[in-house]
């Protein structure tokens, strides 16, 4: 039988399966890494914008915005080739910093920070925490057309540049990664986060906001507000990577912000979609291991995707370490509502960011039977309707063995359309 190495926190689980009942869908090939001469390249021939070089004078300070330790994005080797390029061209060591875009999740440890940065970054370069409540930190720049306050963090306007550094990959409401993203909600305040984020969904329905999809950014009322809001502060240059299974650079989009972003999600979603021609029983899905597993609400995207290729009260089998738990103390007191119906009440009464997820995972869980390996305890996956099992083997022994399935190993890195 052939066998695939299932990504689970930063180890694997090895799966032997059957050709004729299993497909896998969305394997990523090995992809070599750039190399730095490669990724030189890139940053000499921008899209829709003067080279780095022509934007940023002698003199200038900059700011580069990076994500935080929930995303892949190859940072420390991208960081590293922006600052030689910043200071080969005259701008000074104290003249850079370094934010990290963590919108209202923790901040960065230390050893986080070198991991995202290298140690060599991190002991050169003055890095700075976004707080998304710190008033003392936040301003504010009117409003949408809609009426959402307008409210990001002030070292957006203490420096003269602004450099955002991300990494292209599908998200559940806001389309893709990456770009605006990396202001807003990156480094914008809670009032910001929980407006732009309320409009993916509808209270009227009790449902996902129409327009609101993965891979879908025209006629995304989420992604228009992000655009909307960082309109009004953008970015002198952004950088949108490619990452390979080892999280290593195998693509870069550098250039304007609006026109780099659009152009690498068009070919991430082209490289990156893959058809069915029917739903299944039985879904094996991976998160991509760590850090997209690195707690529930990172884990949930995964388990969104799988449900677009399951058959409603079929098996969903998630295989998500969670290291760091649920993700945020509350987030098990939204499960507390009966129902999803009843969380959506609750959601559009009192809205927050992660309520969402909430309601949006809950739904999953009456919709299917959902299995989870992971570190979490019964105390709380039985909250989320989700079944704690010990292996695939204890999953799968517990379903008809002729049940045709599938096994995502990369869970939201791809975007399934039946």
């Amino acid at each position: 039988m052939p066998n695939i190495k299932l990504k689970y926190g930063k180890s694997q689980i090895s799966f032997d399966y059957d050709e004729n009942q299993f497909q896998i869908l969305g394997d990523i090939k090995k992809i070599a890494a750039l190399t730095d001469r490669k990724l030189g390249e890139r940053f000499e021939n921008p899209i829709n914008s003067k080279p780095i070089e022509e934007i940023v004078s002698s003199g200038e300070s900059v700011l580069i915005v990076v994500p935080d330790a929930t995303r892949q994005t190859a940072s420390g080797q991208v960081v590293n080739l922006l600052v030689r390029r910043l200071i080969a061209n005259g701008t000074m060591p104290h003249d850079i910093r370094i934010i990290f875009a963590t919108g209202i999740h923790r901040q960065v440890t230390d050893d986080e920070k070198k991991d995202l940065l290298t140690p060599f970054i991190h002991q050169r370069i003055k890095t700075l925490d976004h707080n998304p409540r710190d008033l003392a930190n936040i301003v504010r720049f009117g409003e949408t057309a809609s009426g959402i306050p307008i409210e990001l963090n002030r070292a957006l306007i203490e420096h003269d540049r602004v450099m955002i550094v991300g990494g292209i990959s599908f998200h559940y409401f806001a389309g893709f990664t990456g770009g605006r993203k990396l202001i807003c909600p990156g480094l914008a305040s809670s009032r910001t986060i929980a407006a732009t984020h309320k409009l993916a969904f509808d209270c009227e329905t009790k449902s996902r906001r129409k327009g609101v999809e993965t891979g879908i950014l025209d006629g995304n009322a989420v992604h228009a507000a992000f655009m909307e809001v960082v309109s009004k502060l953008p970015p002198s240059f952004a950088v949108n990577t490619f990452v390979n299974e080892r999280g290593e650079a195998s693509d870069l989009f550098g250039g304007d912000w609006i026109a780099s972003h659009r152009a690498a999600c068009e070919i991430y979603s082209a490289n990156h979609t893959v058809e069915i021609t029917e739903k299944r029983d039985v879904v094996i899905v991976s998160c991509g291991g760590f850090p997209h597993d690195v707690n529930m609400i990172q884990a949930h995207k995964a388990l969104d995707a799988a449900s677009r290729v399951c058959d409603d009260g079929g098996t969903i089998i998630l295989l998500a370490e969670c290291a760091e738990g649920s993700g945020r103390k509350d987030f098990l007191n939204w499960f507390e509502a009966e129902n999803s119906n009843r969380l959506a009440e609750k959601l559009c009464e009192s809205y927050q960011v992660n309520g969402q997820t909430a309601w949006n995972l809950l739904s999953i869980a009456e919709r299917f039977d959902v299995k989870i390996i992971t570190t979490l305890t019964e105390h709380e996956t039985r909250p989320m309707r989700l079944h704690k099992a010990r292996s695939l083997d204890e999953c799968l022994s517990e379903s008809d063995s002729v049940k045709q399935g599938y096994v995502m190993p990369f869970g939201a890195k791809f975007l399934i359309k039946e």
